[in-house]
């Protein structure tokens, strides 16, 4: 019994430790949102976390603040949903594809 009990805790460091290189690796990668044709763009790490917003200056429009709002609204949900697509395609290759009660995504 306590050998079984040994190698779980052995398999379960070795479950943190990946989970440890793959948060690091999520840090590593970018993504990008995009709204009104590329006019606004939206960088962000794996860990969706936003790192860059650039807009054109041809959409800064005083008169239409609200449209300015709405592609900036747009290009940072965009880039947080391929942040996350990016964040289960790491914990799928390190669960095999099983659905663990609790696990981050």
């Amino acid at each position: 019994m306590a050998k079984g009990l040994g190698d779980l805790m052995k398999q379960m460091q070795a479950m943190q430790a990946r989970m440890e290189q793959m948060q690091e690796e999520l840090a590593a990668k970018r993504v990008e949102g995009t709204a009104g044709g590329g006019m606004v763009r939206v960088i962000a790490n794996g860990k969706q976390e936003i790192l860059e917003i650039n807009i054109d200056p041809e959409v800064v429009n005083p008169n239409d603040v609200a449209m300015l709002e709405e592609l900036v609204l747009a290009a940072v949900n965009q880039a947080k949903e391929k942040a996350a697509e990016l964040q289960m395609e790491g914990l799928s290759g390190l669960t095999g594809g099983l659905k663990i009660p609790g696990m981050p995504i």
